[in-house]
């Protein structure tokens, strides 16, 4: 891997937002590894640059808001030349619930609009996701109030949970050994 998207909202009211997940995963990555994330303009986001095993493995947090994440990665990609299956985006899912982290690689983006947008800008969807469960509202037409809000008492130490289990994994991740991330990842108790 060479590089590591967690997707977000920027701005303060959006911390600790469901939609914020993947903010939340490369924040606690950063800190693990004792890097900074720093404003990079020509990327639209906040950027660290990291050494491991010899290869250069860039972490982002696009800027943008989560609608225009494709325009932060794709400038970073670009100068760096990264292709679509030498990164790894992390974003929050509807689909799972809370406490549950999945790995996976290309497939539909599940209306995601951070997705849409790097899918887009990417032409392609073929990427690799670790997407970390927040649950549903169970009407589709709350969806955009429940990601912008913090996650109920009840969830946010699940979620929690799956973003710690899920970076136990990541020496798995940066060696590009994703399948293997994924069946650890999958039968976690």
């Amino acid at each position: 891997m060479k590089l590591i998207v967690g997707l977000g909202n920027p701005g303060r009211e959006y911390d600790g937002t469901r939609h914020n997940a993947g903010f939340d995963w490369v924040d606690q990555l950063a800190h693990k590894l004792q890097v900074s994330l720093r404003p990079e303009s020509r990327f639209h986001g906040l950027c660290a640059q990291i050494r491991q095993k010899d290869a250069d493995v860039w972490l982002l947090e696009p800027q943008t808001f989560m609608n225009r994440s494709g325009q932060s990665v794709a400038a970073l990609c670009q100068f760096y030349k990264i292709q679509p299956q030498d990164m790894i985006v992390v974003h929050d899912e509807l689909d799972l619930p809370p406490g549950v982290a999945k790995l996976k690689k290309g497939g539909g983006l599940g209306g995601h609009n951070g997705l849409k947008d790097i899918a887009a800008k990417m032409g392609t969807q073929d990427f690799w996701r670790l997407r970390i469960g927040i649950g549903h509202p169970g009407d589709r037409n709350a969806v955009v109030g429940y990601v912008l809000h913090p996650p109920r008492k009840e969830e946010a130490p699940l979620i929690d949970e799956a973003i710690a289990r899920s970076l136990e994994v990541w020496p798995l991740i940066v060696q590009g050994a994703c399948e293997a991330a994924m069946l650890k990842l999958h039968t976690k108790a």
